[in-house]
């Protein structure tokens, strides 16, 4: 994609999660009843995704000793949890009223809100070393090309193991689904991509990285890959 392309799409990204899209996906990750029959299947969806990454970072039993960049955090629904159970986070965003919908969520739920470092930042821009990189639900955002540039971005900053999750490219879901419709509704204005697993595969494996667990979220308008890579 070309440079001014790229940076369009990255300011609709941005405009988008601070206007109209923030006051939906607010609803959509919190505990509110005011959402319809579709958004409850896409929080399901988003819930059931954080739920797997979460259990497989307990499993692993030592969250207290590691830390965690959760790139694209939204509103925190990863990064609190993690926090409450020991991790040090360091938590990013695109949108400046996520970000701050995440710090009250903090505020509120832990004893020590320190324990999560936010900033408003786009992927590209984050830096640092982090035992753990994981970012979900963002690669929906970025064609291809970019795709494969920003994993390797994130590759760079992950010391040990990178999680991501995407919204697969099948012939069965890309027959059901269009792509821009897997978040349906009138205030969705940005555009929605589909990648293959093989292709995200070869890139995590290009930058050093083997897969070591694997999950699948399919919930109605709600469908995400995840994959677990580790530092060969």
């Amino acid at each position: 994609m070309k440079t001014a392309d790229k940076a369009n799409d990255k300011a609709i990204v941005k405009d988008y999660f601070n206007q109209k899209g923030f006051d939906r996906w607010r609803k959509i990750y919190g505990v509110t009843d005011d959402v319809n029959k579709v958004q409850k299947k896409i929080r399901q969806g988003h819930q059931q995704t954080i739920d797997t990454v979460i259990n497989w970072l307990q499993d692993d039993g030592n969250l207290a000793n590691i830390s965690i960049c959760d790139a694209g955090c939204g509103v925190g629904s990863l990064s609190i949890p993690l926090a409450e159970a020991g991790a040090k986070v360091w938590a990013s965003d695109i949108s400046a009223k996520m970000i701050g919908e995440a710090k009250e969520k903090a505020a509120s739920a832990l004893e020590d809100p320190h324990k999560i470092s936010f900033t408003v930042k786009d992927l590209e821009a984050l830096t640092g070393k982090y035992h753990t990189v994981i970012c979900l639900d963002v690669l929906i955002h970025y064609p291809a090309p970019d795709a494969a540039e920003m994993i390797a971005h994130l590759a760079s900053l992950a010391e040990s193991r990178l999680i991501l999750s995407f919204a697969p490219k099948t012939y069965l879901l890309s027959a059901l689904k269009k792509v821009g419709e897997f978040f349906p509704g009138p205030s969705k204005t940005t555009r929605a991509y589909q990648h293959k697993e093989s292709e995200i595969i070869a890139i995590l494996q290009e930058n050093g990285f083997e897969i070591k667990r694997t999950g699948m979220t399919s919930v109605s308008f709600y469908y995400s890959r995840i994959l677990e890579a580790v530092r060969k």
